[in-house]
């Protein structure tokens, strides 16, 4: 209900976001109320298939209870499916849980294939401080070898997909820290799941300093 204003309750997902002293405020465009709220960062943990988010997830959650962590294929839905907007309904929709979850203290940590451009263009979007990006790459090789693992009712063996998985973790290898938003790396080749779920973990900490 955040984005219900509580003094004339229109619905008003583009409020105005000042920051007075250290405290954040979001005002109604309709009846200019503001309310307090908690503008915290967000982490988002990207990669290709196979690189270790899903996993990292599940981890990560039994290290601390300083951050909220969400595998983002969890809401996936074929109506969400519009890569002609950029996933905008999917990505708003995200946005929009984490930002009501921080609210709580606590910052969110959304594990999931994603490029910032499809989070730094959303109207929700306003409502956090930053948003920090990491993307899990690995060796070719290996991620291969990680797809191919995988049981059958994934699909995860097709050519096709493996080809373009490839390709996906190669451009975030190639331009991850040219983009702006730069987008962080961190190598899961030779390492193993709960040392992934530990490094990201120590990035996420160090961030929040």
């Amino acid at each position: 209900m955040f984005n219900v204003c509580l003094n004339c309750g229109e619905y008003k997902v583009e409020k105005i976001i000042e920051v007075q002293d250290g405290q954040a405020f979001a005002e109604c465009p309709e009846c200019n109320y503001k309310h307090q709220f908690l503008q915290l960062p967000l982490f988002v943990i990207t990669g290709a298939s196979g690189s270790g988010k899903s996993t990292s997830a599940i981890y990560l959650s039994a290290l601390t209870q300083d951050f909220v962590f969400m595998e983002t294929d969890i809401l996936w839905d074929n109506r969400f499916n519009t890569p002609e907007n950029n996933y905008r309904e999917y990505r708003e929709l995200w946005l929009r849980m984490a930002k009501n979850i921080s609210q709580s203290g606590k910052p969110v940590v959304l594990c999931g294939s994603a490029m910032p451009d499809q989070f730094e263009n959303c109207t929700e979007r306003r409502y956090f401080s930053d948003i920090f990006y990491l993307a899990l790459v690995c060796e070719d090789k290996e991620l291969t070898h990680r797809l191919n693992k995988r049981p059958s009712w994934r699909n995860s063996n097709d050519k096709k997909f493996i080809k373009d998985m490839i390709s996906y973790n190669n451009w975030f290898i190639e331009n991850g820290k040219k983009n702006d938003p730069i987008i962080e790396l961190l190598d899961t080749t030779n390492i193993s799941q709960k040392e992934t779920a530990v490094k990201i973990l120590n990035w996420a900490t160090n961030k929040t300093k």
